[in-house]
C-alpha cells in the first residue's frame, strides 16, 4: 500500500512563472521575450480548440536558426517548435513523472489542468524541490 503522505505531486513541485507565445510570433520576438522572461522555454499557444500546446526553446532556437544562419526576424516560432509535446497532470506523483522524463528524455513538460497550461515541470524541479525536500 502506497503511504500518501510521502506522495509528492506536480502540483506541489512546479513552476508557475512560464511564458507563453503565438506560434505565429518571430524567433527574434521570442528571444526577446526569453531574455525579459530569462527563460529558455516558452509554451506556444494553441492556435484553435482542437490544436495541442507546443514548447520552443532555446536549444531549438541554436540548432534550427543559429545554425542555420537564418535570420530571427525571418523565422517564425511555428517552424521551430515542439509540438505535440508531453503534457503532465498536476496530480501526478513526481517519482512517475520522473520516469516519463526519463522513458522520453524530456527537459520540460507543461502541467495541464482542464485544458490549460497552469504550470512547467523540470527535472531540477523534480529532484531539487521534489526529491530533496522529501529527505
Amino acid at each position: 500500500m502506497i503511504d500518501s503522505t510521502k506522495i509528492i505531486k506536480v502540483r506541489n513541485i512546479m513552476r508557475t512563472d512560464f511564458a507563453n507565445i503565438d506560434g505565429s510570433a518571430t524567433v527574434k520576438e521570442a528571444l526577446l521575450l526569453m531574455k525579459s522572461k530569462k527563460t529558455s522555454v516558452l509554451v506556444v499557444n494553441k492556435r484553435h480548440e482542437y490544436d495541442e500546446y507546443g514548447l520552443v526553446t532555446s536549444g531549438d532556437i541554436a540548432r534550427h536558426v543559429l545554425a542555420k544562419d537564418k535570420a530571427p526576424d525571418r523565422v517564425n516560432v511555428y517552424e521551430i517548435m515542439a509540438c505535440p509535446v508531453i503534457q503532465v497532470s498536476p496530480e501526478m506523483d513526481i517519482r512517475l513523472c520522473s520516469k516519463l522524463f526519463a522513458n522520453y528524455g524530456l527537459v520540460r513538460a507543461p502541467v495541464i489542468e482542464n485544458g490549460l497550461v497552469i504550470g512547467m515541470v523540470s527535472p531540477n524541479a523534480l529532484v531539487l524541490d521534489g526529491l530533496y525536500k522529501n529527505l
